[in-house]
């Protein structure tokens, strides 16, 4: 699939039914609309956009925008799941770099309960002094 320059790749929010590898050209990520457009990268050929949608149904979570003319190949998730039945080696090193992703945002996630809980114990303890001083 080839996008010129300026255009869009996919949008923010589309459904993902598999991922797509640059081969030539750059493009780059996006959140947000308009004047709160953010700009969340830049790529350049061998990348691979949503990788997650080869796997599970999703919705893209930035815009891509070609910087460049760009070429890409889009990559259907039955044709992934294809190819990992073909190469078994390959589906195994994907699993495990997965299962390391879900490890580190899982500790990241635990982390950040772990801060809310003080701040909900800060919060409670506050609201306790000031009902004690109406009292």
């Amino acid at each position: 699939m080839q996008v010129s320059k300026g255009g869009t790749v996919f949008n923010e929010g589309e459904r993902a039914d598999g991922g797509i590898v640059l081969t030539i050209g750059k493009v780059q990520l996006e959140t947000g609309m308009g004047r709160d457009s953010r700009p969340r990268g830049t790529y350049g050929p061998g990348t691979l956009f949503g990788e997650n949608a080869l796997m599970a149904e999703g919705k893209r979570p930035a815009r891509a925008v070609a910087l460049e003319n760009c070429e890409l190949i889009r990559i259907r998730r039955a044709l992934f799941s294809r190819m990992l039945q073909e190469f078994p080696e390959t589906a195994r090193k994907l699993y495990v770099d997965k299962a390391n992703e879900f490890t580190t945002a899982a500790a990241a996630l635990a982390r950040v309960g772990r801060k809310l809980d003080e701040v909900d114990a800060l919060n409670e303890r506050h609201k306790q002094e000031v009902a004690a001083k109406r009292s």
